[in-house]
């Protein structure tokens, strides 16, 4: 993919992922419109990344947010959709309230469904474009304390995937990238804690930014980040009960931080 030629929608993008990939983006030559809920925040980075970069300030969980952002994807040219926007979710399944469930599920999976359904059309029509779906390891590595995170990357696993191949007829490409734990202010302190003691690596934003761009550039349409995560998801794949076997021995470390108050 030419990012010089690229005019790019990414959501997610006052995040610590998505701050850091839309400078790398902007500094590749293409064109962002971004997307977020913190006006401040969107002023601000604009202001980082240039006068031809665009804001729009828009809740994507509501149906008004993403027309909203469908309007001004069309006004600005949009020709690439990059789906980043995301929450975690580290905790017992049954420890967890519903609400914090529905509101994970909703925008871990449903949003970037709603935005790519209502962009679609438009992407169709244009000359070359492409849908960028952020994933994680967990969505091919469903690990205990993130059954709900595990569930909806999974989910968005499998609609890129499906979406790929309905769409091997049209100049629409269909790219799905899963980053392993990346190092965030949006961790709570039980996440850091949990990895620090599984010794869990944790990537820098700028790392994973890094790897999208490289990604996006190489045309590559579906890529795990990181060793051995990338070897586990696949052996996930093939005999998951050796994986069951493996997380059982981490289970009672997993479930003494998922029950943390720090």
């Amino acid at each position: 993919m030419q990012l010089k030629n690229a005019r790019i929608l990414l959501t997610g993008a006052t995040g610590g992922l998505g701050h850091e990939l839309a400078r790398q983006l902007a500094a590749s030559g293409a064109r962002l419109l971004v997307a977020g809920r913190d006006s401040q925040r969107l002023a601000a980075l604009s202001t980082e990344l240039g006068p031809e970069s665009s804001t729009v300030r828009a809740d994507l969980g509501r149906p008004d947010g993403i027309a909203a952002v469908v309007g001004a994807a069309h006004e600005f040219g949009v020709n690439v959709l990059i789906n980043n926007a995301g929450i975690g979710g580290f905790g017992l399944y049954d420890q967890q309230d519903w609400v914090d469930v529905e509101q994970l599920l909703a925008t871990n999976l449903e949003v970037p469904l709603h935005l790519t359904h209502a962009l679609l059309p438009w992407l169709k029509s244009r000359p070359e474009a492409a849908i960028v779906n952020i994933g994680s390891t967990f969505g091919s590595l469903p690990f205990p304390g993130f059954a709900a995170y595990s569930a909806a990357k999974a989910g968005l696993r499998g609609f890129s995937q499906a979406l790929r191949r309905e769409l091997a007829d049209s100049k629409v490409a269909v790219i799905h990238l899963a980053p392993r734990a990346i190092d965030t202010p949006l961790n709570t302190a039980a996440v850091n804690a949990l990895n620090r003691e599984l010794k869990n690596h944790c990537d820098t934003t700028e790392s994973v930014a890094r790897q999208i761009v490289s990604s996006l550039q190489k045309e590559t349409l579906e890529r795990h980040f990181g060793f051995p995560e990338r070897l586990f998801a696949w052996l996930n794949g093939i005999a998951p009960s050796l994986i069951d076997h493996g997380l059982a021995a981490k289970l009672p470390v997993i479930k003494r931080h998922a029950l943390s108050k720090t």
